[in-house]
């Protein structure tokens, strides 16, 4: 037992008197974490659009004003009739145009309708869904709220929408979650895969398998400086999510935090297993970041549903560990649910952390020819 804790305190001092190591554990997932947060997003602020008004009635200048006063859109070119639409949008200067009808305050009281065309830029077909899908709502809520009081309208049915865990559509609250295990992923298996190949890569490997302590001594001795490290580093990244984000946590934070470190404790495992096969550190990284990286975020449920892929990925994402950590963390922290509803998940995570480490033990015995 001093055997192991003496090379437990070598492994701190090692990783605590290299900058480079305590930059990519504590720097770069704060950092990846503030850019995915900010970068990736498919909130809508500040579209340019241009405004093509037929009619320059009372109503048009005010669903106008409305428009540009909601924060998602600004004006970028109001254009006269006649004007060719498409050069606007050939030259990048808006990505939508609304186009009120002639006579639509007119139109409006006497039929109870008017025309308004919305035309958007698809060669970016999810940002033009979501320009259109927000000008209707904003044109729709004015003229039921404002100027539906004194016409009468035929009989319509009303047609009420809830978002349950999310109300304001806020993609933050999608993207938190699928970030942090993302980092955590990587960083993990990164900096474990390329512990033990450093070892190899220095000559030292023999001397650690000549030494009284067991494969399983010398396997864990790597992962629990990195497991302790990671653990203070997901409570950062769940500080940041839920302060500078707003992302809530209405579940356990005990709960939470267990899985966070059953995660890690998997990613650890995990790299210590590649290191294990890998013959140097650029392959152990390689195989980390390449091998790991695209199918968590392509793969996971990250930004795409799993659902909508084909059978054959479908597959493939199950053995995906992200996957399941996604759905535990969204379960927890928007969804406020406890362990009965995550228990399946949680044993998938509890079942490959034994297989990698049990695998890692078996190639260390194997390891001094």
């Amino acid at each position: 037992m001093k055997q192991f804790i003496g090379f437990l305190r070598k492994e701190f001092l090692h990783i605590f008197r290299d900058p480079r190591t305590m930059i990519i554990i504590f720097g770069i997932p704060v950092v990846q974490l503030m850019l995915f947060g900010k970068v990736i997003s498919t909130d809508i602020q500040n579209a340019k659009i241009a405004i093509l008004d037929q009619s320059h009635d009372n109503i048009t200048r005010k669903i106008t004003s409305k428009l540009l006063s909601s924060g998602y859109f600004v004006l970028g070119e109001e254009l006269l009739p006649g004007e060719d639409v498409e050069s606007v949008f050939r030259q990048g200067k808006v990505k939508m145009v609304v186009t009120f009808g002639p006579e639509f305050e007119y139109n409006l009281e006497r039929d109870g309708k008017a025309d308004v065309q919305l035309l958007a830029d698809a060669s970016d077909p999810n940002t033009a869904r979501i320009l259109t899908n927000y000008a209707s709502g904003i044109i729709s809520d004015y003229v039921k709220k404002e100027k539906l009081q004194n016409i009468q309208l035929p009989d319509q049915i009303n047609v009420e929408v809830r978002m349950l865990y999310n109300e304001g559509l806020k993609s933050v609250y999608m993207f938190v979650p699928g970030i942090m295990a993302m980092i955590l992923m990587l960083i993990s298996s990164m900096m474990t895969s390329i512990s033990i190949s450093k070892e190899k890569e220095l000559g030292t490997m023999e001397v650690l398998l000549a030494s009284p302590l067991k494969p399983i001594q010398i396997v864990l001795g790597k992962v629990t400086p990195y497991l302790l490290l990671s653990f203070i580093n997901a409570l950062t990244i769940i500080l940041l999510g839920v302060f500078v984000f707003g992302v809530p946590i209405k579940g356990s934070f005990f709960l939470l935090m267990g899985e966070s470190f059953l995660f890690i404790l998997m990613a650890l495992s995990l790299g210590i297993l590649i290191s294990t096969v890998a013959p140097n550190q650029m392959v152990a990284m390689f195989i980390s970041l390449l091998g790991l990286m695209l199918p968590t975020i392509l793969l996971s449920g990250f930004i795409f549903p799993i659902q909508n892929m084909p059978l054959p990925l479908r597959i493939v994402s199950n053995i995906l560990p992200p996957r399941w950590f996604i759905v535990i963390i969204r379960n927890i922290m928007l969804k406020g649910t406890g362990i009965m509803y995550i228990w399946k998940e949680t044993m998938v995570l509890i079942f490959m952390s034994f297989t990698f480490i049990a695998l890692s033990i078996k190639n260390f015995k194997i390891r001094l020819e």
